[in-house]
């Protein structure tokens, strides 16, 4: 099995999902197949489990079970796939969002600041967009955006227009291009977490990721049944607050509608009203746990 994390908060996931024996489940972030092997474990002969990446690695941690079927898609597709493969109505979906670690740590992926690489930043190698494009092509007021909402980047004007006038002398393709070209920008004594939110913007943007959560959850009411419950662990605020606002509202803004009896119309009940996270015991040993944010709902 290729280099995966370990999974995060996996007893919580677990627990979350209220695993009934022969229940159907689908796992859309399978990754290296911790949690998918977690929830096989509490299945019967007669469970279902359906897996989602879009990832070709995660193809090599593929379990050969009889109970066992792997979609490689992006969870954005939840709905078609699922129906499928016989997966609705669903008992549970876990959802564990982000980048993994074998993907930080496969250098010419260029996810991680930590190595010189091609800025690529594909979590589906197929297709087309690249971070490398990003940087050369897109223009100022589109870059100021993108860090200024993805990064959450103070300075965001002033990285935009940096970047942009760089670019002229020579295209920025690597990652040590592109940081010789921020350098003058960076906040001393906090270059790594600038970093961070730099590559973060870009590898959303790449990967259209909140623009697939928003499409993924909103699919979710219809391929679960009546008390199944949507697991959702995700790893900075942007993800986090999709996701609280979709369990509390059943939208992603706005307030809440209710119908002409007065009824709260939204699909979803919240297992707790806070989001869970993980212990000081698990951060220790696990390092990815730090930034995670688990929430529980229940379809109504």
């Amino acid at each position: 099995m290729a280099e995966y994390h370990n999974p995060v908060m996996l007893a919580e996931c677990i627990e979350g999902l209220a695993i009934k024996p022969s229940g159907k489940y689908i796992d859309v972030t399978f990754g290296g197949g911790g949690h998918s092997k977690e929830i096989l474990g509490h299945l019967g002969k007669n469970g279902l489990l359906v897996a989602f990446d879009q990832d070709v690695d995660a193809q090599r941690n593929i379990i050969h079970d009889d109970r066992f079927v792997f979609v490689d898609q992006n969870f954005r597709y939840l709905k078609n796939f699922s129906r499928l493969h016989g997966a609705v109505p669903a008992d549970g979906i876990l959802a564990d969002l982000g980048v993994s670690s074998h993907q930080f740590d496969q250098a010419d992926r260029g996810f991680s600041t930590r190595f010189d690489a091609e800025l690529d930043m594909r979590m589906d190698q197929s297709a087309t967009l690249t971070a490398k494009q990003v940087v050369n092509t897109y223009d100022e007021a589109t870059l100021h955006k993108i860090f200024g909402i993805y990064g959450e980047i103070q300075n965001a004007k002033s990285l935009a227009r940096t970047i942009v006038t760089a670019r002229l002398n020579a295209p920025i393709n690597t990652i040590a291009d592109l940081k010789t070209a921020i350098a003058g920008l960076i906040p001393r004594g906090k270059e790594n977490k600038y970093l961070a939110q730099v590559f973060q913007a870009l590898r959303i943007e790449v990967n259209q990721e909140l623009e697939a959560l928003q499409d993924f959850l909103m699919q979710t009411a219809d391929v679960l049944a009546v008390g199944g419950r949507l697991v959702v662990m995700s790893y900075h605020s942007l993800e986090d607050r999709l996701v609280k606002n979709f369990i509390a509202k059943g939208k992603f803004s706005g307030e809440l509608e209710k119908d002409i009896y007065g009824n709260d119309n939204r699909p979803f009940d919240a297992v707790s009203r806070k989001a869970i996270t993980a212990s000081d015991e698990e951060i220790k040993t696990n390092n990815r746990a730090r930034s995670a944010k688990l929430r529980i709902a229940v379809k109504r």
